[in-house]
């Protein structure tokens, strides 16, 4: 295990045999880089972060696309019901239909992650 200093505070990076990763951002964490960059209050920084998920899951919630500039876009698929097999002990069975969000990074978002 090493430590990674980020923004002003440590994050676990976790080792295993094949791999290293680092802990996910948090929502508190991104809370806090609003209050640091904002100039807002610790209070409205919460409520707009809360406020811009709300609308997100909404959205997404009525099957609507969620794309914002620069950054990227997410979708809503409905996946059909589909014959599986069970890994367990190998039986076959119905894997149900669901809704399934995916989420397309935009082409600044990918450049800006490929550039060193």
């Amino acid at each position: 295990m090493m430590i990674y200093e980020g923004h002003g505070k440590a994050r676990i990076l976790h080792t295993s045999n094949t791999k290293e990763q680092i802990m996910p951002l948090t929502k508190r964490e991104i809370i806090d880089r609003l209050y640091e960059k904002a100039g807002l209050t610790r209070k409205e920084c919460t409520s707009v972060m809360e406020s811009t998920l709300d609308i997100i899951k909404d959205e997404l919630g009525k099957g609507n696309t969620v794309k914002i500039s620069g950054f990227g876009k997410w979708n809503v698929l409905n996946k059909k019901a589909r014959k599986g097999r069970n890994p367990q002990n190998g039986k076959a069975i119905t894997i149900s239909a669901r809704k399934v969000v995916t989420f397309k990074p935009s082409k600044v978002l990918n450049t800006e992650l490929n550039t060193e």
